[in-house]
C-alpha cells in the first residue's frame, strides 16, 4: 500500500476528508506537521513515504518557505512523488504566471517589474493609462495587493485589498517608495488593469491535475468601496455546475494544457489540487462573458468543494500507478 504525507503547519483536521479519500483507494496516509523548528526531524520523516501532498502557506505569518522547499526537492531527487513541486510552484503559482502566460488571452492588460528601477520608471506611464492592481509576486490573502488610480502626474489614490475602508491620496513617489522597500521580499510586483466588472463577482476553478474539480462562486469586496457591504460565505459546487461550464471547457480543452506547455510542465506536473481565481472581463461580441485571471493558488489550497477530494485522490492513485509501472 503506498504511503502518503499530507503535510501541514497545523494538526491536519482541515484534511480529514482528503485522507479519507485516499484511504477509500488504498492509499494509506500520514499527517506530516512541518515547523521550521524541526526541520532535520521532518526531513527524516519524509523518507519514509512515496508522496508527499503539501498544504503549507507560502508566506504564512512572515514567514516563508524556503527550508521546506530545500527538503521538498532532495525529496523528488530520491524518489518521491511531489504535490505541488517547489519548482512546480515557482512558475505557476506566483502573480508573475499572468505575463508569462499573457498569450493564453486570460489576463487582462498586465506588466511585470522584476527590478525597483523598473517598478519606478514603467509604473507611472501604465497607472496614467487607466487604474491598475499592483500585485506583489509572492503573496496570499490578498496582502500588498494595491488598487492605484492617478490623480494626476505626480498623485495617486490608493486602497489596499486588505483595508478597502481606507482609501488614500498620497504622492506617486511615495506609494512606490514602499512598495521598493517591500521588494526583495516580495520578489517583484506585476499589475493587471482593474475590472470594471469587478463587483460582478468572481469565480474559484479548482482543478486537480488537468481536471475541473468543482468551483467556488464568491461576491468579491476586496477593492470594492465599503458601501458594497461586506463579503458572503463563497458558495461551493461539483464540476457539473451547470453556471461554469463555458470556463470548465476552457480550462480543460484550452486554458490548463496551454498553462502547462507555456511553462514547460507536463499534466502530471500540475498539482493533484490547485486553483485558478477569475473576474469576468468585458462580453465578447456575441454578448457572452469573457473570463480574466487573476491568479492561480498552488501551495496551500483550502476550503474546498466536497468533490474535490476524490478527484484529488483518483488523480494521484493514477500517478502512483504510472510512476509504480515504470
Amino acid at each position: 500500500m503506498p504511503k502518503i504525507a499530507l503535510v501541514s503547519r497545523d494538526d491536519g483536521r482541515r484534511l480529514a476528508a482528503v485522507a479519507a479519500a485516499l484511504e477509500s483507494r488504498h492509499i494509506s496516509t500520514r499527517l506530516l506537521r512541518y515547523d521550521e523548528a524541526r526541520e532535520a526531524e521532518f526531513g527524516a520523516e519524509l523518507e519514509s513515504v512515496d508522496a508527499a501532498l503539501v498544504w503549507v502557506n507560502p508566506m504564512q505569518d512572515g514567514r516563508d518557505r524556503r527550508g521546506l522547499d530545500r527538503i521538498l526537492r532532495r525529496a523528488a531527487a530520491a524518489g518521491a512523488l511531489i504535490s505541488g513541486h517547489p519548482d512546480v510552484i515557482d512558475r505557476m503559482g506566483v502573480k508573475r504566471v499572468l505575463t508569462a502566460t499573457a498569450a493564453l488571452g486570460w489576463s487582462g492588460g498586465v506588466a511585470a517589474y522584476d527590478t525597483a528601477a523598473a517598478l519606478r520608471t514603467l509604473f507611472p506611464a501604465r497607472v496614467a493609462a487607466g487604474p491598475k492592481v499592483l500585485k506583489p509576486n509572492r503573496g496570499a490573502g490578498g496582502g500588498g495587493v494595491w488598487k492605484v488610480e492617478a490623480l494626476g502626474p505626480a498623485r495617486v489614490r490608493v486602497m489596499e485589498a486588505a483595508d478597502r475602508h481606507t482609501v488614500r491620496d498620497l504622492p506617486l513617489d511615495q506609494f512606490l517608495s514602499d512598495r521598493v522597500a517591500e521588494f526583495e521580499h516580495v520578489e517583484g510586483f506585476v499589475d493587471q488593469a482593474f475590472q470594471p466588472r469587478l463587483g460582478d463577482g468572481m469565480i474559484r476553478c479548482y482543478l486537480s491535475g488537468g481536471r475541473v474539480a468543482g468551483f467556488g462562486w464568491q461576491m468579491v469586496r476586496a477593492l470594492m468601496p465599503p458601501e458594497a457591504g461586506p463579503a458572503p460565505s463563497r458558495a461551493y459546487s461539483g464540476p457539473d455546475d451547470a453556471r461554469f461550464q463555458v470556463l470548465r471547457h476552457r480550462m480543460e480543452g484550452e486554458w490548463a494544457p496551454r498553462l502547462a506547455a507555456t511553462l514547460g510542465l507536463s499534466e502530471a506536473d500540475l498539482p493533484v489540487i490547485w486553483d485558478a481565481d477569475f473576474l469576468f472581463g468585458p462580453p465578447d461580441a456575441s454578448g457572452r462573458d469573457s473570463y480574466v485571471l487573476c491568479e492561480i493558488n498552488a501551495s496551500s489550497v483550502f476550503p474546498m468543494p466536497d468533490e474535490a477530494p476524490a478527484a484529488l485522490a483518483d488523480t494521484l492513485a493514477a500517478r502512483l500507478a504510472t510512476t509504480h509501472s515504470a
